[in-house]
């Protein structure tokens, strides 16, 4: 974040440090910017922390862009052909093969959905697939498409086997990883449809491995919705949760069991401007807001 707040903060996703920059004192930071990052051509002092604690200051940054690489494109094997895409292959001009805006669904071995990804791609080749008779093997550009990250891929391989049928499944991930499965909670919560519960019901929240933010919205989740269950990833989100659309209906009670480890790790957070505030308080209190009287045990 700028230092002096000449600028907006702005978030750098899996920041990695190779370390200091030989025969200088600057330090090289990695990582994926939210696309509403620093202005062009800022060069001055910024801040830095990681949510939790402040990491330091430095009297001038530079933003340096990776050069560009041309994406491997995407290979879809064994695609069952529709009359449309058919049509499109047999026409084979550049307008025919563009697709604009796709919308790829990712399946389970079980044949549910577990995510979508739209992007805009055209077809670059194609060709008879091994996989069976009239199936094919389909290649489109990659530049638009956001590969799944290394570090995220042990979850999508759990996560393609179905969902967790136990809760807690996450517990032994690190902030980032639990960050991923939580991703995949969202969109899966999301996109189901929940019945909305009688009021008055009471819900248990397992508390004890809650000790950073990621695993505060999955253990909230699974105590409302079960294993793999959807209840907010943020407070915004949180409240419109609270709203009935996710199976929720007011009054209710929660049962937080070991609430004093959240309280711990999350009392003394950072706001993106890297003001301090109370996590824990604010989820209690948009709790309340929300018809939810918690119990703390």
């Amino acid at each position: 974040m700028p230092d002096d707040e000449p600028a907006d903060a702005w978030l750098l996703e899996d920041a990695e440090s190779p370390g200091q920059r030989a025969g200088t004192d600057s330090l090289v930071l990695t990582g994926l910017d939210d696309y509403e990052g620093p202005p062009e051509g800022y060069r001055d002092r910024v801040s830095i922390h990681d949510g939790h604690r402040r990491l330091g200051s430095c009297s001038e940054f530079t933003r340096i862009l990776a050069p560009e690489q041309k994406a491997p494109p995407l290979v879809l094997r064994g695609l069952a052909q529709s009359d449309q895409l058919r049509a499109a292959l047999a026409k084979g001009t550049r307008k025919a093969l563009d697709l604009e805006e796709a919308c790829l669904e990712i399946r389970d071995h079980q044949g549910g959905l577990l995510t979508g990804r739209l992007m805009w791609t055209s077809i670059s080749a194609w060709r008879p697939s091994s996989r069976g008779a009239d199936l094919i093997d389909l290649e489109l550009d990659g530049n638009h498409f956001d590969l799944v990250p290394e570090y995220a891929r042990p979850i999508w391989e759990r996560w393609l086997a179905g969902p967790p049928d136990t809760v807690n499944a996450w517990a032994d991930l690190d902030t980032r990883r639990r960050g991923a499965w939580h991703d995949l909670v969202r969109e899966r919560g999301c996109r189901l449809s929940q019945h909305a519960r009688p009021g008055g019901r009471i819900y248990e929240l397992d508390g004890r491995y809650i000790t950073d933010e990621p695993a505060l919205y999955l253990a909230l989740g699974e105590a409302v919705n079960g294993p793999g269950g959807y209840f907010g990833g943020c407070l915004a989100a949180l409240d419109d949760c609270l709203d009935g659309t996710f199976g929720y209906t007011a009054p209710a009670t929660l049962v937080w069991r070991d609430a004093a480890i959240a309280r711990q790790h999350l009392s003394r957070a950072l706001s993106p401007d890297g003001q301090p505030y109370d996590l824990f308080t604010e989820v209690l209190e948009t709790l309340a807001a929300g018809g939810m009287t918690v119990t703390l045990a």
